[in-house]
């Protein structure tokens, strides 16, 4: 066996030519020559060690020389240099998976991959492993600067606030009920639900609250999709061409851009471009529109857009829903349709929104994604294009195709839907392994441009509010029950105190804290629709609040926040997160999140800046359990590995 003394000191960076950067990231610009170092004890004995690199475009293995370079004490270090744009010979970007395999006292060992620490792991070579990722990306593939450092709140509007008078379609229900939220709701989950009950928010609403959304130090609104469609969630798009009447209509979008543009906020829309409704200009399954659908003719416009398996009943859905009749994004028609010059992508940038979320990123034709991407871009070339992705996007395979997301073509950032998972097992149960993938390992991955903008949040229109996950988890309960349910005083109580710390870890990482509405004011609900209530406009939890407040004007304070580097602590006791954010100027933040029953004392000096918002000393590098501190520290000695 292989002495674990010997396995525990053994290093392998990856240096830039570019940044001159040592530190262990795997993305990097095709134009850019990497040095990979591999540091060993003599003791050992390692022999003719050489760089295992698996091309993923061409799917075959190459292998290259480490050569010697120093010994230091017992230390010996080995180094190859990687011109990256022979790497990718043609493709000027490429997916590479690499490990080191090399003779040793102890045999053939291979150098792989602890993918929860992104440390090196020493294997017999024969034994199952995970591989580093290196991911090359084009030359000159930037992401837009105005979104990092920011914080994005998502708004689903007909629950957020009401405000001006519009006409309520003859088919739509309205529930005047605003402070007793009651949707509607199938009897079973996934079960069918008209959907058709509306709350009155609308975007003159959101207008009106725009100082309220300011004060959380927010830079970006995202909306749920606004486009004139049946459903209350508008997911089933009737016509991108219009802003629907019921959220005050195409005016109403103007004005709100203007508004929140006073106050340095950007809106982005929802686009959801993989399916449109059945109920719609483009199918009119339900004969509504006065034009001619790919329902009602073989000779629609339409028609090819879609695919009928038996016409006009049967037909390719999303998910089988049989409301939701999938597009072939491969059709040119389309494509021109929504990524043309004069297509809805670049028509709602040019009217003043600046970029999109893109609804099932992972289900859109790639061709058509670098489309939409280059529309936006040549539209503003600072718009900002995020994809609804729930694994880890570097890496993603949908539908047997691996995804090229991040090689300068495709998507500007993700939804970091990992980083949730890994806070709420955190928080839940002190366990640290979800975490540090989704922090050291994902941040390992991507490249530094993506995470700097990554959409980082604990909840969405499409999972359980936050505070209810925190204080009870996940319930099996009918779909009545959730209706009615509401946490009791202990279990609200203790999810107070956690959503906090929770919410310090997203506030500080690389990308974008996204607050999902109501979340800051205290909104309980299980899953959908129960997690889409209504804001509790007068009646929110006012220390909440605060606390989002003050998070928010330090995070928007701090420019390291903007695209300092990370780095995770690892050797911190179990119950203990801790993390830094740094530039190579000696600037640091020390992030440390106490979920323990103990005290913990970061040996911190200075001010813990978020003192107040936990009850500590201002002066004291101690927190106290179930409790955070900030520190800034400054001319800190950066230690970098060379």
């Amino acid at each position: 066996m292989i002495p674990e003394g010997l396995t525990k000191s053994i290093i392998l960076t990856k240096r830039s030519k570019k940044t001159k950067s040592a530190e262990l990231l795997g993305a990097f610009g095709e134009d850019d020559v990497i040095t990979v170092s591999l540091f060993a004890p003599r003791a050992l004995g390692l022999s003719s060690p050489h760089i295992e690199i698996y091309d993923d475009d061409r799917q075959k293995k190459t292998y290259y020389p480490l050569l010697w370079t120093d010994l230091k004490g017992d230390c010996e270090t080995y180094e190859i240099k990687l011109c990256l744009s022979r790497l990718c010979e043609d493709k000027h970007s490429g997916l590479f998976f690499w490990t080191v395999v090399s003779d040793s006292a102890y045999g053939k060992i291979r150098i792989s991959c602890d993918v929860y620490s992104y440390r090196p792991k020493v294997l017999y070579e024969n034994e199952s492993h995970d591989s580093f990722v290196l991911t090359v990306y084009e030359k000159g593939f930037r992401t837009p600067d105005w979104i990092k450092g920011g914080i994005m709140y998502h708004i689903f509007v007909d629950r957020f606030a009401k405000g001006g008078q519009y006409p309520v379609r003859s088919d739509a229900v309205m529930n005047e009920d605003w402070d007793r939220y009651m949707p509607q709701y199938a009897e079973i989950p996934g079960g069918e639900v008209e959907n058709n009950m509306f709350f009155g928010g609308t975007l003159t609403g959101i207008c009106e609250k725009l100082d309220y959304i300011a004060s959380l130090g927010i830079s970006c609104i995202y909306l749920s999709p606004i486009f004139e469609a049946y459903s209350n969630h508008k997911y089933d798009t009737g016509d991108y061409e219009k802003v629907d009447e019921m959220f005050g209509g195409n005016a109403a979008l103007d004005r709100l851009i203007g508004e929140a543009s006073k106050r340095d906020i950007r809106i982005i829309l929802d686009g959801v471009f993989n399916h449109t409704g059945d109920d719609s200009k483009y199918f009119n399954k339900r004969g509504r529109y006065k034009g001619i659908g790919a329902c009602d003719s073989p000779d629609s416009p339409y028609f090819k857009w879609y695919d009928f398996k038996s016409y006009p009943d049967t037909y390719r859905c999303w998910w089988d829903i049989k409301i939701l009749p999938a597009v072939n994004t491969k059709d040119p028609d389309y494509n021109a349709y929504i990524n043309g010059d004069d297509g809805i992508v670049p028509r709602y940038i040019k009217k003043g929104t600046s970029g999109w979320r893109l609804d099932v990123a992972d289900e859109l034709y790639e061709p058509f994604l670098c489309d939409l991407r280059g529309a936006a871009k040549k539209a503003d070339p600072e718009s900002l294009i995020i994809g609804e992705v729930w694994e880890d996007a570097s890496i993603k395979i949908a539908y047997t195709d691996r995804r090229k997301y991040f090689r300068g073509r495709e998507l500007d950032s993700v939804m970091n839907y990992p980083l949730r998972t890994g806070i709420i097992r955190f928080i839940e149960t002190g366990d640290k392994k979800e975490l540090f993938f989704a922090s050291a390992c994902l941040y390992s991955r991507y490249p530094k441009q993506v995470s700097d903008c990554l959409m980082n949040f604990l909840g969405t229109h499409d999972t359980e509010r936050i505070l209810t996950v925190l204080g009870v988890g996940n319930l099996d309960m009918t779909m009545k029950e959730k209706s009615l349910f509401k946490m009791n005083g202990d279990q609200r109580a203790r999810a107070l105190t956690l959503i906090r710390l929770a919410y310090t870890i997203l506030a500080f990482m690389p990308g974008i804290p996204c607050i999902f509405y109501g979340d800051e004011a205290g909104v309980e609900g299980l899953g959908d629709p129960f997690n889409r209530s209504t804001y509790p406009w007068g009646r929110e939890d006012k220390e909440l609040l605060f606390f989002y407040r003050e998070l928010g004007r330090i995070r928007r304070s701090k420019r390291i926040l903007r695209g300092g580097y990370l780095r995770v602590i690892e050797d911190t006791p179990s119950g203990i997160f801790a993390f830094e954010r740094f530039d190579l100027k000696g600037n640091l933040l020390l992030v440390a999140v106490n979920r323990s029953e103990n005290a913990y004392d970061t040996g911190a000096r200075g001010e813990n800046l978020i003192s107040h918002l936990f009850g500590c000393e201002k002066s004291s590098s101690v927190i106290p359990p179930l409790s955070a501190g900030l520190w800034q520290i400054k001319a800190a000695k950066i230690e970098i590995p060379k």
